[in-house]
């Protein structure tokens, strides 16, 4: 595990921990700023949204900085919005800082993601990717739950001076850990754009978002599923998520090494295989042993797509891959969204909690069809480049 990577990791920690440790803290805030809990909930649909705006224009903005600087500037973005949500003097302030830390979110991601890759073997490039995003399923196992602990014993401000110091360590490792030269193309900003042209990447773009759409579709709701349906006390609820952390933390080095051997039949399986545990798991809720086995291994495949995703995309788009990398960010981060509206849609309509999974079937069953439409026209332009070049299969 190279330096570099353990660095990326920690940012990767700081950020995954600020965007959800807030959803903890709502009551918090509410009662602190005198704001009501919808208007606090605001808080979270504002930073996916500036995820899935502001990164792309980051990314540009900064295509043609140097990586190392690159990242220490969206760094210090993180710290500075973190600090701002720490001394906020009120809730438009919170919201500014909000918006502020989430526009280092993406791009980082993309940007690190490609770095990431860059710095290994070609073997191992997925499995890169694979370490600097265990930082963001670590985040969701041990971030949260103590940034929220922390919050609700020492004030929610206390646990954004606490993300403001992770911040500092990561940008101290990333100074001391990153090479001073990272290889990078220059590029302009029609050349970034022209990657939208590419339909391969546009369908990497779609399949991310269909995929955490199938997870947030259901995942948003999970805490009245495992309450109402399955009979688990509160108590019970929190370790059954952390059950599902630790899924997500072993599905992250799963995605990275099947990828790294064959990156598209490993995201053809795991798709296939997180539309039979949703079906499973329709069945499953209603048993509370069954609805743990199968929340670990939802977890697992929940985030072993991540990698091959992320890989795909920078593959795909090659001439262009700090924004299309991010991009797919901002596709993660939509997905998110629209799927836990599709969920409230379903509820709201009249569906019981137990017809969620087929939702999310259905939504990955999408992400299943256009991963095979992908396959198929890599197949055929690798069969055309073959015609036109024999030698090349030599």
């Amino acid at each position: 595990m190279p330096l570099p990577l353990i660095a990326l990791a920690v940012a990767a920690f700081g950020i995954g921990t600020t965007e959800f440790v807030i959803m903890g803290l709502l009551p918090d805030v509410a009662r602190d700023l005198a704001v009501s809990i919808p208007a606090t909930g605001m808080l979270v649909s504002a930073y996916a949204l500036g995820v899935a705006i502001g990164a792309p224009i980051v990314a540009i903005a900064i295509a043609n900085v140097p990586r190392k600087r690159a990242l220490m500037r969206l760094i210090a973005i993180f710290i500075v919005g973190n600090l701002l949500c720490a001394i906020a003097p009120n809730y438009t302030v919170l919201m500014a800082a909000r918006i502020v830390t989430s526009f280092c979110h993406g791009a980082f991601f993309g940007i690190g993601s490609v770095v990431a890759a860059g710095l290994v073997a070609p073997n191992r490039r997925a499995q890169a990717i694979a370490l600097m995003f265990t930082g963001l399923t670590l985040a969701n196992v041990l971030g949260v739950p103590l940034g929220t602990a922390l919050g609700q014993a020492a004030g929610w401000r206390a646990t954004f001076w606490a993300v403001t110091g992770i911040g500092v360590l990561a940008a101290i490792a990333l100074a001391v850990c990153l090479p001073a030269k990272i290889e990078m193309p220059k590029t302009s900003l029609m050349h970034e754009f022209s990657v939208l042209k590419n339909v391969q990447v546009l369908l990497v773009l779609a399949i991310s978002a269909l995929a955490s759409a199938s997870l947030f579709s259901v995942f948003t709701y999970i805490t009245p599923i495992l309450e109402n349906v399955t009979g688990f006390t509160p108590h019970a609820v929190t370790l059954v998520l952390l059950l599902f952390g630790l899924g997500l933390t072993a599905g992250s080095t799963l995605g990275g090494r099947l990828a790294d051997w064959r990156l598209m039949p490993s995201l053809v399986g795991f798709l296939l295989a997180i539309g039979v545990i949703l079906a499973v798991f329709a069945a499953a809720m209603h048993g509370q042993k069954p609805a743990m086995a199968a929340i670990f291994v939802w977890g697992v495949l929940a985030f072993a797509i991540v990698p091959p995703l992320q890989m795909l995309v920078v593959e795909r788009a090659s001439e262009a891959p700090n924004l299309a990398s991010t991009l797919n960010q901002g596709a993660f981060n939509l997905g998110n969204a629209g799927g836990a509206w599709l969920g409230g849609v379903a509820i709201s309509a009249g569906a019981p909690l137990t017809r969620l999974p087929w939702v999310g079937l259905a939504l990955v069953a999408g992400a299943f069809a256009l991963t095979l439409v992908s396959a198929s026209l890599e197949r055929r332009a690798k069969a055309r480049v073959t015609v036109n070049d024999p030698a090349s299969c030599a």
